[in-house]
């Protein structure tokens, strides 16, 4: 399994599951350092399908998102969650199907279950963490 370094590292695309259009909102405001870093974000909400979030398409679900990038030969490094932990299992099975490097849970959100699922799928996992504190970790 890789550090939360080498995943930040080592990562292009991040596909933010549950991104809001509100500014006010984490999600938004994760999203938008992301980009901000160079990251390409590829926001996935079924509320927003077809519209855009800072600039970019809105997809339905992780495999739709994925299939979009298919064509460039753009793989989906991290699978970032905004959702209640209840809800990332079927995250998790999404997250393998697509063939994700990493299925990351932010602050507050665990479960065990879609993280031992994703890292017997070979995924590596992080789990009640922001990737936006984490990076600004890593670059302080």
């Amino acid at each position: 399994m890789r550090t939360i370094p080498q995943i930040l590292n080592d990562s292009k695309t991040i596909a933010i599951v549950g991104l809001s259009n509100k500014p006010d909102r984490a999600s938004f405001g994760v999203a938008e350092y992301l980009q901000g870093q160079g990251y390409r974000i590829l926001p996935v909400n079924p509320a927003y399908a077809g519209d855009e979030i800072l600039g970019e398409k809105v997809y339905a679900s992780l495999q739709e998102a994925a299939d979009a990038m298919a064509p460039s030969g753009t793989r989906i490094d991290i699978v970032d969650c905004f959702r209640k932990s209840e809800d990332i299992p079927p995250l998790a099975r999404d997250a393998i199907a697509i063939r994700a490097g990493c299925l990351w849970m932010q602050l507050e959100i665990e479960n065990q279950a879609a993280a031992d699922l994703a890292r017997a799928a070979g995924l590596d996992v992080v789990m009640n963490h922001c990737l936006k504190i984490e990076h600004r970790k890593l670059n302080a």
